[in-house]
This record gives C-alpha cells, structure tokens and sequence, in this order.
C-alpha cells in the first residue's frame, strides 16, 4: 500500500512539474522572441522603460520556472534524493522571499501615502530624461499612465526639477499638448487656474491596479498553496526513496 502510494505520488509530482516546465519554457520564448523579434516589436518594447523591464522580468520568471520545473521532473521519475532536495530548497526559498516581501509591505504600509510619493519626487525628480533609477522609473510612469507628478502638475512647484529647469513648468515625459491649462490657457494663467485639472499619478496607478486587485491576492493564495504542496510532496518523496 506505501509503495503504490509512493508511485502516485511521484507521477502526480512529475505531470505537475512538466506543466511548470512547460510554462517556464513559454515565458522564456516569449522574451527571447520579443529581444531578437526582427519585425520592430523590439524597438515599440525598448521606447518604454516599462515594458523593456518587464521582458527580463519576464525572461527571469520563465528561467525560474523552467529550471523548477526540470529538478521536480527529473528529481520524480529518477527517484534521485538530491534533485529532490535541491527542488525542495529552491521551492522553500521562493516561499520564504515572498512571505518576507508580504511582511515588509505590511509593515512598511505607512510609506506608500501620496504625501510620501510627493515629497520624494520634489526631493529628487531630476527630468530631463535622466537615466538615473529613480528618475527614469518615473518617467515610465508618467508615459504609461498619462498622468503627471503624485496628485498633479503642482507636485514640480518648489521641487529640485524646477531648479534644475526654471523654465520648465512639467517634466518633458508629460505631453504638455495634453495638458488642459497648456491648451486653454497661457503658462501663467495655467499655472494659476488649471494645475488641478490634469490627473496625478498616484490615483492613475490606484485606479488601475484597484481593478486587480482581487485577483491578484486570490492568485497570489494559489501560488502559496501551490507551492506548499510541492514542497510537503517532494519530502515525502525523498523521505519515501530507499
């Protein structure tokens, strides 16, 4: 009876990491199609900061997931302790780096208010597409979200871009065409009348990861099961293994 216990469980462990592999060797086509594409979809990815992050993101997950996925197949059918405990550790790694990132956003949830993202744009947005991190990554925000400064164009009043460009009332990642006070109004009147107009970031951002919300924290529960049932299923294994 434990022995063909043990054979069903190793079958189900390897048919579920051949699905992890084959998953892991998807992503990791995708982003290889996307860096070497010869028909321009390359250059569209690598004009947006964002996008170009996420193919290595991309890249990086599928690698983690084919590699996952070949230590639990073979570590399965070969019946071979140290694949299994390889497969073990890295699953319990991953497991551990999540629940510590669950933590520290939890603890570090203070940080995340508007007023925090403000003072630390007016602190140091630099513009002028810089290439430093901090800059850059909000200039991708601002392309990718249409949207302008932490709460709107007031945000770069009194800020260490403005002193840097005095002649500048918004960063050159905003269109200023789409701005309402540019249309409307002259620069002065603008800043005076119609700074709140245009739509900041902060809300952007919220409303739109408000719509996944929910699904992202049932699939992030998934994940966790998941994973811990690999992890309780590859001990067994290797527990099982003479």
């Amino acid at each position: 009876m434990e022995g063909d216990c043990l054979s069903c469980m190793k079958y189900l462990m390897f048919i579920f990491n051949f699905f992890i592999f084959l998953g892991g060797s998807f992503l990791l086509g995708v982003g290889v199609w996307v860096l070497v594409d010869p028909m321009g979809f390359r250059d569209i990815v690598a004009a947006n900061p964002l996008l170009f992050t996420g193919v290595y993101v991309i890249l990086a997950l599928g690698s983690m997931l084919f590699l996952l996925g070949f230590l639990g197949c073979c570590g399965a059918i070969r019946e071979n302790k140290c694949l299994l405990l390889f497969f073990f550790m890295l699953i319990l790694f991953i497991f551990l780096a999540e629940l510590a990132a669950a933590i520290l956003a939890f603890l570090f949830r203070e940080h995340l208010t508007r007023e925090y993202f403000s003072r630390e744009l007016k602190r140091h947005y630099i513009g002028n597409n810089n290439t430093d991190v901090f800059t850059s990554t909000w200039d991708a925000i601002m392309t990718t979200f249409d949207c302008c400064g932490v709460s709107g164009p007031e945000d770069f009043k009194e800020s260490l871009f403005r002193l840097l460009s005095p002649s500048k009332m918004v960063p050159e990642a905003v269109a200023e065409e789409q701005l309402p006070w540019r249309r409307q109004r002259g620069a002065v009147r603008g800043a005076q009348h119609g700074l709140q107009t245009h739509k900041g970031c902060y809300s952007a951002v919220v409303d739109y990861f408000e719509t996944y919300i929910y699904t992202a924290g049932a699939l992030a529960i998934v994940v966790l099961t998941i994973e811990l049932f690999a992890m309780v299923f590859a001990m067994c294994l290797f527990r099982g293994i003479q």
